[in-house]
């Protein structure tokens, strides 16, 4: 995509990611993509906002060629030093070898151990302001949203925030920028939760710290390192962050999450028993095989939905494995004081329930009920479980 104005002066100069498989080398983006937004603020003197991957610093040189020489760069404002931001840095030092890193101390001490920097670093504290000669910069401290360096840039006369990891999604851009002009907006929504809940969850305080911070802030454009540029409704993503932060504190929306992992098929068969219980009941249910659904798909569910029902069969004495890396990504990402139940199968022995009820403990989940059956479901022990599912959803529509 060519470099495209957001406002006069300030333009996105980005590029999109369509071949890295795992973002961060842990959460799939292989069908969704990945945008690296980059932004040219320019004045008298002028400043690169963000960069890119390593691999993507060409497209990034060629970006900037279309409204600067990247040569003549006078600042690179590091938001965050994450390297799919930072990792061009050494190229445009040797590029532009005048050119000064602005960014937090915390910022500077990294790029040093990052990229073995030390000299032409611009320390700037929250709420310290940077003159481009009519374009004005101001440094907003964000720290933990989501690394301890983080801030955001706020140009005042446009009322532009770029706002780094904060407020962004997964999904490489679709020809368009702009959410005005965006056609899929659920799904570039949908990728902001997915990317929410993947690498900004675990810090929710932080969040709603700096969306307050920037209560009083007038802003028109919401301009983020990943995903849409929200100019016609930049308040939109915001609350959406809101939303997002305070599941956090909450036990959900009502609603079930039935996640379930089965050897020989004994497990799946109770499934559809159980979810036609919860549909008898009027909730909404979404199904996953811990199997074959990567965590970072059903992560999603599990925060903002009320009510998790977990299928896995007795193993080696314990819960079936892939299960337990479900349950430890949800305790990991500190997913808390939702309602549960459990069911599965076992050949000679439990067990399983054994480890669900510990997992549950650490996560502070409220156990309905845990019912092991021996063998294949018969019957009756089908019918038994579609009442489970009924009882259980009837118990999250009555909380």
């Amino acid at each position: 995509m060519p470099a495209i104005e957001v406002k006069p002066g300030i333009y996105w100069i980005g590029v999109n990611d369509r071949t890295t498989d795992l973002f961060e080398g842990l959460w799939p983006i292989t069908q969704e993509g990945v945008s690296y937004n980059a932004y040219i603020v320019k004045g008298e003197k002028s400043a690169l906002i963000d960069m890119a991957k390593d691999f993507k610093a060409d497209e990034l040189l060629d970006q900037i060629a279309q409204i600067i020489d990247p040569a003549e760069l006078d600042y690179i404002i590091v938001n965050h030093m994450e390297p799919d931001h930072t990792g061009v840095m050494r190229t445009f030092r040797r590029v532009a070898p005048n050119v000064k890193l602005v960014g937090t101390a915390k910022a500077a001490d990294m790029i040093t151990s990052y990229y073995g920097i030390e000299d032409g670093i611009q320390i700037v504290q929250d709420g310290e302001t940077l003159d481009l000669g009519g374009p004005v910069l101001k440094f907003v401290a964000t720290p933990f949203v989501h690394w301890p360096e983080t801030m955001m840039t706020y140009e005042v006369s446009q009322k532009v925030l770029f706002s780094c990891d904060g407020f962004g999604g997964y999904g490489a851009l679709q020809g368009v920028i702009f959410d005005e002009q965006c056609t899929s907006l659920d799904f570039y929504e949908k990728e902001a939760l997915r990317y929410y809940v993947n690498i900004v969850a675990l810090y929710p305080k932080p969040v709603l710290k700096a969306i307050d911070k920037l209560a009083d802030v007038p802003i028109d454009v919401v301009a983020p390192s990943h995903g849409l540029i929200w100019r016609k409704n930049p308040e939109r993503i915001v609350e959406l962050y809101k939303k997002w932060a305070n599941y956090a504190q909450s036990s959900g929306d009502p609603g079930v999450t039935l996640i379930y992992g089965t050897m020989y098929g004994n497990t799946e068969h109770m499934v559809e028993a159980v979810a036609e219980g919860v549909a008898r009941a009027g909730l909404p249910v979404d199904i996953f095989d811990v199997r074959h659904t990567h965590a970072s798909y059903i992560l999603p569910y599990l925060y903002t939905r009320r009510g998790v029902l977990v299928g896995a069969p007795t193993y080696e004495g314990g819960i079936f494995p892939p299960m337990m890396d479900m349950l430890n990504m949800a305790k990991g990402k500190r997913i808390m004081g939702r309602k549960t139940a459990y069911f599965g199968s076992y050949g000679w022995s439990g067990g399983a329930r054994r480890d669900f009820n510990k997992f549950v403990e650490d996560l502070r989940w409220d156990v309905f009920d845990v019912w092991e059956f021996k063998g294949a479901p018969t019957l009756e022990l089908l019918n038994k479980g579609e009442e489970l599912g009924y009882r259980f959803a009837e118990s999250l529509k009555e909380a």
